[in-house]
């Protein structure tokens, strides 16, 4: 099982099924998670709270500006391709992505 913490806001969006398509570089703890794997999704604020998502589909590119592209922003938690580019590169640079990779993991709770 693989296991992920997410800002509180973002997690609230997964665990209620808002948001279906969480973001991360494509790193070597990403590049294990195939599509059926079990992720444990915990608050990063509250790490009691936790739950369990299936993962149905990967959607993997070299940039989150490509991958606005393949999915859609709603689906990341984000009313725009701008606001959800401008969200996730403050969390990844440019030469993070261009390094790695980046993966959108879309899943389902169970």
């Amino acid at each position: 099982m693989h296991k992920m913490n997410v800002k509180e806001k973002y997690y609230n969006m997964l665990k209620s099924g808002q948001k279906t398509i969480e973001l991360r570089l494509f790193d070597e703890k990403r590049q294990s998670i195939e599509i059926g794997d079990v992720i444990e999704f915990t608050n990063a604020d509250n790490v009691s709270d936790k739950f369990l998502a299936e993962v149905v589909n990967l959607h993997r590119t070299g940039d989150f500006a490509t991958l606005c592209h393949k999915i859609s922003c709603h689906q990341a938690g984000f009313e725009t391709n701008e606001e959800l580019i401008s969200c996730l590169a403050e969390f990844y640079t440019p030469e993070k992505q261009k390094h790695f990779g980046v993966l959108g993991i879309e899943i389902k709770r169970v």
